[in-house]
């Protein structure tokens, strides 16, 4: 009887095993996030067509900086550093809020959005990475078949990763985070519908909720869609590498989208201590959402918060030095 060679090392370099292979998806699936993806960026082409010759009014913008603050904080600071991460402990009503609006960004529901970060993390860059950029190998095609599957493509896989394997603390053990993951739709229609509500009492017509529903509601989505998309693509191609990490892990720091990622662009120093509340490592790297787990310490909403050794910089330096392209 035959038996099957075993698989070959992954070398770092080679396109992933099966890479090439064609998936099986659920038509209802692609229907939901092609709806989800698209509809941001129709939304887009409409708001210019009604600011044509008007602008956009302060309205608009203070909306939908106010929307895109609260739920990209709770994306970075309650999806990931909280629930993915367990960089600290947060009081029950605050991990409720923080997953509330976390899932208000309209990026999955949380147990399945923690699941996939989860599994990034087991796999960085190697076969089993759902979002890897060097997905199909370190050649220049390759690097851009893998940018696109890293920054969208992986949305529409067929192969989620396992809420049982790689979130059985909130599957089981969490009641609260279930059903806020569970009514995932209800807080996607919210995250629409309130700067709708918003605008259309501020203005007090039905064209200014209009027009808040769009720039505070979808393209507010949008573009916080693309900023964490980002991260799973161009900080593991772009930017410099100072920390030591795993064994093929490219994670780079990108400072141009520090301040709209809250922090989370400094992707290098994450993964060289992926559990630490604090992704930007060294002096001068700003990172808001740290200084808001910062804050709830203070308050005491927030215990047993992991912050860096002092002597991190010393012993976490990589030897290689820092490099500002990573294609190779």
């Amino acid at each position: 009887m035959r038996t099957q060679a075993p698989a070959p090392a992954y070398d770092g370099r080679s396109p992933f095993p099966h890479a090439q292979q064609r998936l099986g998806l659920h038509a209802g699936q692609v229907a939901l996030t092609a709806t989800i993806v698209i509809a941001p960026f129709i939304a887009l082409g409409t708001g210019i067509w009604l600011a044509w010759g008007r602008g956009i009014t302060l309205t608009d913008l203070l909306l939908a900086a106010l929307f895109y603050i609260v739920t990209g904080l709770g994306v970075t600071v309650g999806f990931h550093r909280l629930l993915a991460h367990g960089s600290f402990t947060a009081r029950p009503w605050l991990r409720v809020v923080l997953a509330v609006a976390g899932s208000m960004s309209l990026q999955g529901n949380l147990i399945d959005w923690v699941a996939a970060h989860r599994r990034h993390h087991t796999f960085t860059d190697r076969p089993g990475d759902p979002h890897s950029p060097h997905r199909y190998g370190n050649h220049p095609g390759g690097q851009v078949r893998g940018l696109a599957h890293a920054h969208l493509g992986w949305l529409f896989s067929s192969e989620p990763a396992s809420a049982t394997r790689y979130a059985p603390d909130l599957l089981r053990n969490d009641p609260a985070m279930l059903r806020i993951s569970r009514a995932f739709p209800a807080w996607c229609a919210a995250s629409l519908l309130l700067p709708f509500a918003a605008g259309w009492t501020i203005s007090g017509t039905l064209y200014g909720g209009l027009t808040a529903f769009i720039w505070a509601g979808l393209v507010r989505v949008a573009l916080l869609q693309h900023v964490t998309w980002s991260v799973n693509s161009l900080c593991h191609v772009i930017g410099e590498r100072p920390y030591t990490t795993r064994r093929h892990d490219r994670s780079t720091d990108l400072w141009p989208l520090a301040l709209l990622s809250f922090g989370e662009s400094w992707h290098n120093g994450h993964h060289s201590r992926p559990d630490c509340a604090r992704h930007g490592r060294a002096v001068g790297q700003i990172d808001p959402s740290a200084a808001l787990i910062r804050l709830f310490e203070r308050l005491g909403w927030a215990t047993n918060v992991h912050w860096q050794a002092p002597d991190f910089l010393q012993h976490h330096r990589a030897v290689a030095g820092k490099h500002t392209l990573h294609i190779r």
